[in-house]
């Protein structure tokens, strides 16, 4: 399957861990989903995450291309817990070293009440194995968040899980993977 991976464009809300929270895209995060695809696919079917941020552009693409459309909650992001819809610099403030300890070690610390990258990366890697077996031979735009971006990039990378947030995944940013029985790997 080669399986193209779309980042959402900037939200309503701005930036920051934005996890479960759904909110909706700017009119410059509409515009940086449509140049990151530029000169992509064709595909043969459209996945996104149930959040509006992703399912709402993936919608339009489906409906203007005439895809089938699927929507996996289990391509969902990361639940950062109390984290929510705060900004990196806002817990600078008042977790600082929360902060630091979780993007040195995010396998090692959870924000409180969050979902462990353990639980994140079990259902993200899950919900990618599922594809593969359903839409092998084919090819796959899912339209998802950073955190499952990275997830998948640093497996196609085969990168040790201490160098996970090392990927970056900028909004509207496209990755190209080629996942089969081998697994996940980058193409060009």
């Amino acid at each position: 399957m080669k399986l193209d991976l779309l980042r959402h464009g900037e939200t309503e809300l701005g930036g920051g861990f934005r996890g479960s929270l759904d909110d909706a895209l700017t009119a410059a995060g509409w515009a940086q989903m449509r140049r990151g695809m530029e000169g992509a696919g064709p595909w043969d079917l459209l996945v996104s995450s149930p959040l509006q941020r992703c399912a709402a552009f993936a919608r339009e693409l489906a409906q203007s291309h005439g895809l089938p459309l699927q929507v996996e909650a289990d391509l969902r992001e990361l639940h950062f817990g109390q984290w929510e819809g705060r900004s990196a610099a806002e817990l600078m403030e008042d977790h600082a070293e929360e902060l630091g300890r979780f993007w040195n070690d995010p396998y090692g610390f959870t924000p409180p009440d969050g979902e462990t990258l353990l639980d994140f990366e079990v259902r993200v890697l899950a919900a990618g194995e599922r594809l593969r077996s359903r839409f092998s031979g084919q090819r796959v735009l899912l339209v998802t968040h950073g955190g499952v971006i990275r997830m998948l990039v640093a497996r196609a990378r085969q990168l040790p899980r201490a160098r996970l947030m090392q990927v970056e995944a900028a909004h509207g940013e496209l990755f190209r993977l080629t996942f089969d029985d081998h697994g996940l790997r980058e193409r060009p």
